[in-house]
């Protein structure tokens, strides 16, 4: 049975997405090159796992001489959006405060996050009654 692909990015491929995006215009080889470091992946697992995200529509690839040359037409924000767009529908039914009160439930949140959380919840809620007001 062949495993189902995933409408987000996988943590491999979130890790080539990261070296695409900091390379901007770039080849497998560079791609390779760049994530060495993080730990070894083949040439063809890379090169594999960049088609993949070409057919999931993260990437856009065209050929050069004998080689092709990938940009991603999905910026980090964008990736990062969906993601957690991801999350949102699938972990907390689509409810934004649920998914808020989770975050806010960890012990790991201290006093200053809190403060520039309520402070972007003012600047968000003043930014939604402006707009309204205005419409």
């Amino acid at each position: 049975m062949s495993r189902t692909t995933s409408k987000t990015l996988t943590d491999g491929e979130l890790r080539i997405m990261k070296a695409v995006w900091r390379l901007k215009s770039t080849n497998v080889k560079q791609v390779v090159d760049l994530i060495r470091d993080e730990g070894e992946l083949a040439y063809n697992t890379v090169q594999t796992m960049m088609g993949i995200l070409t057919s999931k529509g993260y990437l856009e690839r065209r050929k050069e001489g004998r080689a092709f040359v990938y940009e991603p037409l999905v910026s980090r924000g964008g990736a990062r959006a969906e993601a957690l767009g991801h999350v949102l529908i699938e972990f907390f039914g689509g409810s934004r405060q649920e998914l808020v009160q989770n975050l806010l439930q960890s012990d790991d949140v201290d006093a200053a996050e809190l403060d520039q959380l309520r402070e972007l919840l003012g600047d968000s809620r003043q930014a939604t009654t402006t707009k309204q007001g205005g419409e």
